[in-house]
């Protein structure tokens, strides 16, 4: 039996991959008490099942891997994994549970609790696992031939205190969508790829057709945080400077939540940007009221009436593009107590091998509909993914989907989610634009939301 320490995680973390994977919550607290029952009850009757299932092995290692469901057909890929796994790696006794993401924080850590923490586990968040010496390193168990071809930028995104805890399982990535009729019409050559070149496309398409929005910009609560990234980060400010420390009031920030402010001002904009979430902009976009959107790569799918392209996202001041990158995890626990610690994460280790295996990975990635972490995978399904079928046969993969936005991975930057503070800031941050975009002085306001923080980190 596996000797793990016990913990305790908050049940309210946002999951990371709501901009493209399906996800969901209780629609009452008897309904969320319920599940929360079931799923400790299924957990604690975990232990003398896998027992038995660990005597009817025999000789082989045994395995438990956690994945969370994306779709209505996860079950159905991995099933078909375990049974190819196992079939060339008959040492291996693989035994694979999919839970939903309503349920998977209770069943995880109600394992942990007890005692039966996964050897694999595929979730949105670390960090804590971390502050709980419950995870081996990466490198541990990753392949120099599978480090190899990991995006560096989400590698590295899985880091703390130096060291890398996890592995991206997949990814989302936000860019530019544009309407190009629109922007063809009211006489915008091309996307825009300044902040001048925002101004005067939103200009234009304003004069063009008073009854078009011009620009999306969401500020609500929702995803405040996001808007703060497209600005900051392409202004060549962000979260943190260069060193991992708090930077919330740099000069480059104050910029960009100005600029923010003048959008709003010049009428650009949704009439309440402070409200209305992405959701509604992405269902204007999609009927053609919208013209130009910040939006995560789903809107690829969800605008099949409307003549639109992609382009990386507006920058200021001669600064690089970049995106914002989502990415979920799979991780690996460590287990003290192992017979052979080695031979355990040697199977580890092929098990990652095998699931990153180009065309098996890349399968994955167009059943469940999310972008590849892996280069290789990236350049198959940019030149063939009508190949590879999405899940419950529901048609075939998109090249064009995959080049686009698999070219924008590599400049993919991401939430500092590993540090303590993180949702102080997420929060923080939603307020001090709600507040500047609404007259109050920017350089000050983001003074006091960076003494907050760092009083926090003290």
């Amino acid at each position: 039996m596996k000797k793990i320490l016990a913990m305790t995680l908050a049940f309210s973390m946002v999951l990371g991959l709501t901009a493209c994977g399906g996800s969901g919550s209780s629609s009452s607290d008897s309904t969320t008490a319920a599940a929360t029952e079931a799923a400790t009850e299924a957990a604690t009757e975990a232990a003398p099942a896998e027992t038995e299932a660990a005597e009817a092995s025999g000789d082989k290692l045994a395995l438990d891997v956690i994945i969370s469901q994306y779709g209505n057909y996860t079950q159905d890929w991995w099933s078909q994994f375990e049974k190819d796994f196992e079939a060339e790696n008959a040492d291996v006794d693989l035994n694979i549970e999919i839970v939903s993401w309503n349920d998977l924080y209770t069943v995880v850590n109600t394992r942990i609790s007890t005692n039966q923490a996964p050897d694999i586990l595929n979730i949105d968040v670390f960090a804590d696992y971390v502050a709980d010496d419950l995870l081996m390193e990466a490198e541990e168990y990753t392949s120099d031939e599978l480090k190899a071809k990991i995006i560096p930028s989400f590698w590295n995104a899985n880091e703390m205190d130096g060291t890398v805890w996890a592995l991206p399982i997949l990814a989302s990535a936000r860019a530019l969508f544009y309407n190009k009729d629109i922007l063809e019409a009211a006489g915008v050559e091309a996307p825009p790829a300044t902040w001048d070149e925002v101004r005067e496309a939103c200009k234009k398409i304003k004069e063009y057709d008073a009854n078009i929005v011009p620009w999306s910009l969401d500020i609500s609560t929702d995803e405040g945080q996001a808007a703060f990234s497209y600005y900051t980060w392409n202004n060549g400010g962000g979260f943190v400077d260069a060193d991992g420390n708090w930077a919330l009031n740099s000069a480059a920030n104050v910029e960009a939540v100005e600029f923010m402010k003048e959008l709003i001002d010049s009428g650009y904009v949704t009439a309440d940007p402070y409200t209305e979430t992405r959701y509604p902009q992405q269902d204007a976009f999609a009927a053609g009221s919208l013209a130009m959107m910040l939006g995560p790569c789903n809107l690829y799918d969800l605008a099949p009436d409307i003549n639109f392209g992609v382009a990386p996202m507006p920058t200021n001041g001669g600064n690089a593009s970049v995106q914002m990158g989502v990415c979920d995890r799979l991780m690996a626990f460590r287990d003290d107590e192992a017979e052979d610690p080695e031979a355990r994460t040697a199977a580890i280790s092929k098990f990652f091998d095998f699931f990153y295996d180009t065309e098996r990975y890349s399968d994955y990635m167009v059943f469940e509909g999310f972008l590849p972490v892996t280069t290789d995978s990236g350049e198959l399904l940019a030149e063939n993914a009508e190949q590879f079928q999405k899940g419950g046969g529901a048609g075939e993969g998109n090249s064009e989907y995959f080049a686009t936005f698999c070219d924008m991975l590599s400049s993919c930057n991401f939430y500092p989610t590993a540090k303590a503070e993180w949702n102080d800031v997420k929060q923080g941050v939603i307020n001090a634009e709600q507040q500047i975009c609404q007259g109050e002085d920017a350089q000050s306001t983001l003074d006091a939301l960076q003494d907050e923080i760092m009083a926090l980190a003290q």
